[in-house]
């Protein structure tokens, strides 16, 4: 890499292996979810993924990129540890207030990311794929606090006792 185009073009793949790799692991998220709401949530979730996902090729064909060929590191481990606990044996208030602190684990990485290639965008002055990315962005803050107020309004509580 020489240039923040470089740069930039690095960030959006990862970002594409991050979304290619949450649309295989949300489902499993949603089998273990113990509380109707939360597995909604994340069925939600998992189709605004796969949008995401769709938006990322559209950026990268209007910048003549291939998406395909990198693996997100960050996010291999992110969903390993949230495989991790997932298999360990634990009261079902617990699994969800902890499948919720896995999810926001992932979402907070993700807001990291689309944080930055929207930044990189605008220095490149490609004001429309800035925009196109934070919309992805604003739907992840959105899936965050979503999250956030279920944990914060009742699931947590629920795992208390």
């Amino acid at each position: 890499m020489k240039t923040l185009e470089d740069l930039f073009e690095h960030q959006l793949k990862d970002l594409y292996s991050a979304e290619t790799q949450l649309i295989e692991a949300i489902p499993k998220m949603v089998k273990h979810a113990k509380d109707s709401k939360l597995k909604k949530a994340f069925e939600d979730h998992l189709e605004e993924t796969k949008q995401q996902k769709t938006r990322l090729e559209e950026v990268c064909k209007a910048l003549d990129i291939d998406p395909k060929g990198e693996t997100c590191k960050a996010m291999e481990g992110l969903v390993k540890e949230a495989e991790g606990f997932i298999k360990e044996k634990k009261d079902d208030d617990v699994t969800n207030a902890g499948l919720i602190a896995e999810a926001q684990r992932i979402e907070h990485y993700e807001i990291s990311g689309y944080g930055t290639a929207i930044r990189y965008a605008k220095e490149l002055g490609h004001k429309e794929i800035a925009k196109k990315l934070k919309k992805t962005l604003d739907e992840e803050y959105g899936a965050d606090d979503k999250l956030n107020k279920m944990a914060e309004q009742r699931l947590n509580r629920e795992a208390i006792d």
